[in-house]
């Protein structure tokens, strides 16, 4: 695994979108393309990336707005990680799991020439299952004892979508608005 390289086994045309497109858009091609996430790319300069929960945090947190008037890039994370084409599966692995991140772009000479995701190197390298199941169970507890730790000191709402971040989660009360561990620990 240390001699292949991301550029060996990456997605050399990944699914991508202009900037300029609505969530409405996004959402369309996520259908047709069977993809959970979009590239934003202009003149091969990766500017965004958006995601499925990204356009469900948008229906929830601007649920008066139409989807077909939001600029994806508006709600695009602007600090995206990304992976060089030159660089070993191992350490990509290791980024995808030390961010908690399925797919990396990847980037050469500030172009997009590709993206990682974790099923290319399932397909790949199949014995990383059982590693990142066992990531997944540690997490799992982690979170869970977590939950019980602080459930005690602030009243515990309901499973749903944090109002902050988007993700699904135990979601508390804070300030009026419903948000996650994660979301409520950087306040």
């Amino acid at each position: 695994m240390e001699r292949i390289l991301v550029a060996d086994i990456m997605t050399r045309d990944p699914v991508t979108i202009g900037p300029g497109a609505t969530l409405l858009d996004c959402a369309k091609m996520m259908v047709k393309k069977n993809v959970g996430s979009l590239l934003l790319v202009h003149e091969k300069k990766l500017l965004g990336f958006i995601s499925q929960d990204d356009i469900l945090w948008a229906m929830i947190k601007k649920s008066r707005e139409d989807l077909g008037k939001i600029i994806a890039l508006d709600i695009a994370p602007r600090k995206i990680a990304t992976v060089n084409p030159f660089i070993s599966i191992k350490e990509a692995v290791k980024k995808m799991k030390k961010l908690k991140f399925e797919r990396l772009p990847v980037i050469h000479n500030g172009e997009l020439v590709g993206l990682i995701t974790s099923k290319d190197i399932f397909e790949f390298y199949p014995e990383l299952y059982s590693e990142l199941d066992e990531m997944d169970e540690i997490r799992e507890e982690y979170r869970k004892l977590l939950r019980v730790k602080t459930a005690k000191i602030i009243p515990r709402t309901r499973d749903g979508i944090c109002e902050e971040c988007g993700k699904r989660d135990v979601l508390f009360k804070v300030n009026g608005m419903l948000m996650c561990e994660s979301c409520r620990a950087k306040i």
